[in-house]
C-alpha cells in the first residue's frame, strides 16, 4: 500500500542523504527554510518505508512575475523505487498543495539528469544551466498553477 502525507523536515533526511547526499554528512541534508510555518515537506511510504520524499517553500524568485510563489527543494526518491512513478505523485501531491495555498506559480533547480522528467509534468526551463558547486549543472524549471 502507497500513500503521501506531511512529515517534519527531519524525516525527510534518511531519503536525502542517500540521493542527494551521498557520503556527506546528514547535516547537509538540512535546507534553510526547512522549518517555517511556510514550509511543507511530504513523503510517500510503501506500507511503512519512507521511499520518497518533497518539500515545498514559499520564496519568491524574482526572475518570475507571479507574485504568489512556491519553489520545490529536496525532492528524492529511493534509488530501487526510481522510475516508478512515484517521483511523479510527489510532484502532483505538491501541485495540489501549492492550488490549496492559492500559489501561481512553482519553480525549483532541477538537477541536469532531471529536466526531461520534468518536462514530462509540463515544466518549462527559463535561462541558461549553472552549476552548483559539488553538486553539478541545473536549469531553473517553473509551471503556472
Amino acid at each position: 500500500m502507497i500513500f503521501i502525507h506531511q512529515i517534519e523536515a527531519e524525516e525527510t533526511f534518511s531519503v536525502r542523504q542517500p540521493v542527494l547526499r551521498p557520503g556527506k554528512p546528514i547535516e547537509t541534508c538540512h535546507f534553510d527554510g526547512d522549518n517555517l510555518g511556510t514550509t511543507a515537506h511530504f513523503g510517500l511510504y510503501e506500507h511503512d518505508d519512507l521511499i520518497g520524499v518533497v518539500s515545498v517553500y514559499k520564496v519568491t524568485n524574482p526572475a518570475f512575475s507571479k507574485r504568489e510563489q512556491y519553489q520545490i527543494r529536496g525532492m528524492a526518491v529511493l534509488q530501487e523505487f526510481q522510475r516508478m512513478g512515484i517521483g511523479e505523485q510527489l510532484v502532483k501531491k505538491v501541485e495540489h498543495y501549492v492550488k490549496e495555498k492559492k500559489g501561481e506559480l512553482i519553480w525549483f533547480n532541477a538537477r541536469e539528469k532531471a529536466v526531461k522528467f520534468y518536462e514530462k509534468l509540463d515544466y518549462k526551463i527559463k535561462g541558461e544551466p549553472f552549476d552548483i558547486k559539488e553538486i553539478g549543472t541545473h536549469f531553473v524549471m517553473h509551471k503556472s498553477i
